[in-house]
Order: structure tokens, then C-alpha cells, then sequence
């Protein structure tokens, strides 16, 4: 059994190694994330462009820095020779053919970047999506364009925006005449990413903003199910070999244990016969012969054969090399095996009793002790080779 164990505690070792592992590898698909910077895309569609309030009559500049692909910076202007004046500039998706395309971001929830701006002050973001219902391709005014507001300041500022929380402008609602109630909007076909100027910039300022470290982020809960149900099938896996193992390794266990019994049974039946040594055949017979009696002590024995104490236990350390206690309950014990295998309809206190023992939850104990298994257990597992 104790071979059992030891192979048993390292397979849970290689189990919770192994768990360990996966969890860290699941976990980490559970984050998934997208680096927007350097602009790429599938095939590298991805492209800068900027726009500005000139469109409508304004007089605001824009002009977008190419220096590095690693960030996205654009210098402007802003005017009041437009109602509204903005700048902008955007990050949009093409096909292989240059044709406007969308992207799936629908597992993402969280996009971040680093925003550097001067003067300090406000900027938007605006993500543009496709909507089969309403949209038209390649039209963006009819897309949706969920936003929000960010700060930024010539130090950079590190900004979270939830993509699940972004705002649709009333302006969209009012130039396509649909109900403001509809705010509802999905990232799974998204166009283009845009930053830019929000209405209280400021006028006739050379200004600008650059974004860096541009990156989505989402959690995928696939994954942590998947880590669940792989654990729970490892451990039932190995519930199920530990019962099974256990069971084979303590039935070999019993066997072999019950075979080195044998010579002691035949060594008990020899001393029933004549015995050159009376004064010792006397002690084992009388022994061999009374153990199943509860009354049975040392005491009974040395008054019974005539012999003194410590003859009682010279002789049985001799022959056996065990003391008076443990030879009495080695042969009860054996004896009540026995039964236990033998007599499928007697109760285990019934043949605890039997076999010299008063009280049954010592015999437990003892039995336990012996055969690595309760009463019950020896039964259900002898059972097959009675």
C-alpha cells in the first residue's frame, strides 16, 4: 500500500503541475489584447488620414506627422470661421483592393493609449461602426460613431475607455432622423478609429495630439470555463484511478498479507500436537487453544501452564519473536479474517465477539491496523476469492 500512496501523491503532484500550467496559459487567452500602433492590420490595410472643418467652410489646419508609424500625431489650427470647428485624424481599415472594410472587435471591451497634447486640455474619440440597417458602405456619416472625451497634457496622459460605455452624438440622431433612444451600437464590424478636437479647444493656437501605445483589450470567459471543466475532468480522472488503484493495491496488499499468515496458522496447528519441550508445548497449546476467549490475559495463561510470566514471554519471543499481547490478537485477528471472508451473513460485532473481543470498536481499530481496512472493507474485497 505504502508503494500505492507514494505513486499516488505523485501523480497529484503531476496533476496540480499540470493544472498549474494550463491555468496560466488559459488565463492569459483569457485576456486577449490588439495592438493598434504601429498601424497594421490584415495584410497591413490599416491607413492614416485627417480631416478637418474646411469641409464645411471653416478655415481650421491639420497636418498629420508621418515620422514614426509607432505613434499618431497630428499638428493643428483651430479657426472660428466654422460653426463647429474641428480637426481630426483617423485610423481606417481597407480591403486588398482599397476598398473601406471593417474590423471584428467584439471581444475586446477596453481600449487604452497613452495621450499627449499641447496646450492641455480635452480630445475625443470616436469609433466608427458599421450598422446593417442603417449604414451605407463607405458612407461614414451614416455609420455609428460612438465617443467619449479624454484628457491629455504635454506630460501624456494614460487613458482606459470602456468600448461598451461610449456615447452616440446627438447631431448623428438629428442628421439621419432617427430616435435619440437608440443608443444601442456593436463593435463587431468597426471602420475606423478616430481622435480629435473637442468643442472647447482652443482658437488660432498652434496645437497638437499624439497617441501612443494604442492597444484593445477584453476578457474572453471561454476560456475560464474551459480551465473548469478541464480541472474538474482531471480530478474526477484521478478519483477515479486513486478508488480503483486503491482498491487493486489494498486486495494485492490483503493477499500477500494473508499468505505470510499461513505459516503462522500451520505453526499454530503444531502446537496442538506433542511437543518435545512440555513446559513450552504446554503455554502455546494452552494459547492456540483459549485465544478466542475475552477473558484470556497473561495472568490466565501463567496459572493455566504453571509457567512464570516472563517464561510465558521468553517463549513466545523464541518462537515467534512477539509478546503475549501482540501473538493474541495476531491470531484474533487472523482468525476473525477468516470469517470475515468465509461468512458473509455474520455481522462484523458478531464475529468480533466470537474471536475474543468485548468491545467492537477496539477490534475496529485493531483490524485496521492490521490489515490497512476496516471489517467492511476486507469483506467487500475478499468477497470475489471466497
Amino acid at each position: 500500500m505504502q508503494e500505492f500512496y507514494k505513486k499516488a501523491l505523485i501523480a497529484v503532484l503531476l496533476l496540480v503541475v499540470a493544472e498549474a500550467l494550463l491555468a496560466c496559459f488559459l488565463i492569459f487567452l483569457s485576456y486577449p489584447s490588439l495592438s493598434l500602433l504601429p498601424a497594421r492590420g490584415d495584410g497591413g490595410r490599416w491607413h492614416y488620414q485627417t480631416y478637418s472643418d474646411r469641409t464645411t467652410g471653416g478655415s481650421s489646419s491639420v497636418r498629420l506627422d508621418n515620422a514614426t508609424r509607432e505613434r499618431m500625431r497630428f499638428d493643428f489650427k483651430l479657426t472660428d470661421a466654422a460653426s463647429y470647428p474641428f480637426v481630426s485624424s483617423e485610423l481606417a481599415l481597407d480591403d486588398k483592393h482599397g476598398r473601406p472594410a471593417q474590423a471584428d472587435w467584439s471581444k475586446y471591451d477596453t481600449i487604452t493609449f497613452l495621450a499627449k497634447c499641447a496646450p492641455a486640455g480635452s480630445m475625443t474619440l470616436v469609433i466608427s461602426t458599421f450598422d446593417d440597417k442603417i449604414s451605407t458602405a463607405g458612407k461614414f456619416e451614416t455609420y455609428r460613431s460612438p465617443g467619449s472625451y479624454f484628457s491629455c497634457n504635454e506630460e501624456g496622459v494614460p487613458v482606459s475607455l470602456d468600448m461598451t460605455r461610449l456615447t452616440l452624438p446627438d447631431w448623428w440622431f438629428d442628421q439621419l432622423k432617427l430616435d435619440r433612444s437608440d443608443q444601442g451600437y456593436t463593435l463587431d464590424r468597426v471602420a475606423k478609429i478616430v481622435f480629435g478636437t473637442s468643442a472647447h479647444g482652443r482658437r488660432n493656437v498652434d496645437s497638437y495630439l499624439e497617441i501612443s501605445e494604442l492597444a484593445l483589450h477584453g476578457r474572453d470567459y471561454r476560456h475560464v470555463v474551459a480551465l473548469t471543466v478541464l480541472c474538474l475532468i482531471g480530478w474526477l480522472g484521478f478519483g477515479l484511478w486513486f478508488f480503483h488503484g486503491r482498491a487493486r493495491a489494498l486486495t494485492a496488499s490483503l493477499d500477500s498479507k494473508m499468505e505470510k499468515d499461513l505459516p503462522l496458522v500451520a505453526y499454530r496447528q503444531l502446537t496442538l500436537e506433542p511437543y518435545k519441550d512440555k513446559e513450552k508445548a504446554s503455554i502455546l497449546q494452552f494459547i492456540a487453544t483459549n485465544y478466542m476467549d475475552p477473558e484470556l490475559d497473561l495472568e490466565r495463561v501463567v496459572h493455566a501452564t504453571g509457567a512464570n510470566r516472563n517464561k510465558v514471554n521468553e517463549v513466545l519471543k523464541a518462537e515467534l519473536g512477539m509478546t503475549f499481547t501482540a501473538y493474541l490478537n495476531k491470531l484474533r485477528l487472523m482468525e476473525a479474517a477468516r470469517l470475515l471472508a468465509e461468512k458473509n451473513s455474520a455481522a462484523v460485532a458478531e464475529i468480533a465477539y466470537s474471536v475474543g473481543y468485548a468491545n467492537v470498536s477496539y477490534f475496529n481499530k485493531l483490524f485496521k491496523e492490521e490489515y490497512s481496512c476496516t471489517p467492511k472493507a476486507f469483506r467487500s474485497l475478499a468477497a470475489p476469492s471466497a
